[in-house]
């Protein structure tokens, strides 16, 4: 193995571990990105972790709340496979990581990133058929059909990212070992083979377009059908119907908007990883906002458009208070 460089290691005989080139060329002042990416970490974390405990409640038992809960999990998982990493990063002078721990990583984001765009699809069909068939909801959304229309969104997900998975983890990998992105991103990885990738991008372009087609039409198609329902009623019932899906739509629209824009940033001449510069961090901050925007955003969302939803917290904040006041009460007595 040669000696390493700024540039990384160059290993003839095969790469062992990769390095993440980050926000390094920012040198000391990465703090300032560290602490406002450990306030996102905290607020995403915090935000749907209460989401998640608040539907709990009974009183909360439709299916939109069921998958509600589903999505603010997939959002922490996804978040959390790349932002520990980059502050770690940020804390030490070179970020490491092995070559499975690369491709997991590489494969996770894929995967909870569709994941995501998949329950999103699964609220939507909840949606139609809450404001379309309002009479036959709860004998159609049945707690065995909520199981497997999650079940069908983890395990589209699951299968959707393993050809790309495979194909990038199968080439050899021997130059040099610097991932020029913020973590394990498939582009970015992919570009170190040592070897010709072009039916890897093709096959990668096209999952990639599939993840967004499948979801975004069928999302389409939930909407404009409600928009026909919608046509048809009084100005009350499209008020109402109307507050139903307005979070739903706000999320779509974001979560769909920022990937859209990371896939066409890969391929437009003036983001592309050849030309721009060599930091890439115009590339890192774009991906960074789709990795950590929605997550951050979806909490606040559902609670200022759910007034159900902003009740449960607060009943939750109230089931909390006599038990905090109890615990400082022993503390003062045993001091």
């Amino acid at each position: 193995m040669e000696s390493s460089s700024v540039n990384g290691t160059r290993e003839p005989d095969g790469v062992t571990f990769f390095i993440i080139q980050g926000l390094s060329s920012l040198g000391d002042r990465q703090m300032i990105p560290f602490v406002i990416l450990l306030l996102g970490y905290v607020i995403i974390l915090g935000g749907n972790s209460m989401i998640i405990f608040t539907l709990t409640d009974p009183k909360l038992h439709s299916p939109m709340y069921f998958f509600l809960a589903n999505f603010s999990f997939v959002d922490m998982l996804f978040t959390t496979t790349t932002i520990p990493k980059m502050l770690a990063g940020f804390l030490s002078d070179v970020s490491v990581i092995s070559v499975p721990g690369c491709f997991l990583q590489l494969h996770f984001f894929i995967q909870l990133g569709v994941t995501s765009r998949a329950i999103l699809t699964v609220m939507a069909y909840d949606r139609y058929v809450a404001i379309c068939h309002p009479l036959h909801y709860t004998s159609i959304m049945t707690r065995r059909v909520q199981l497997l229309l999650i079940a069908g969104a983890w395990g589209f997900s699951t299968l959707y990212p393993l050809p790309v998975t495979i194909f990038a983890f199968l080439r050899p990998y021997c130059g040099l070992n610097v991932v020029k992105h913020g973590w394990c991103d498939l582009s970015s990885v992919r570009r170190l083979a040592c070897a010709d990738t072009s039916v890897d991008n093709i096959v990668a372009l096209f999952f990639a377009t599939l993840s967004l087609l499948i979801p975004g039409v069928l999302i389409l198609t939930s909407y404009v059908l409600i928009g026909i329902s919608i046509s048809k009623m009084g100005v009350g019932q499209r008020l109402k119907a109307f507050s139903t899906c307005a979070a739903h739509l706000t999320v779509v629209s974001i979560s769909f908007s920022s990937i859209s824009f990371v896939y066409i940033s890969y391929r437009v001449g003036n983001f592309t990883l050849e030309v721009q510069a060599p930091d890439n961090l115009t590339l890192i901050f774009t991906s960074l906002m789709y990795a950590a925007l929605s997550p951050f955003l979806n909490p606040v969302i559902y609670s200022l458009r759910n007034k159900e939803l902003q009740e449960s917290m607060r009943r939750t904040l109230m089931r909390f208070r006599p038990a905090t006041v109890s615990a400082m009460k022993v503390v003062n007595i045993a001091s």
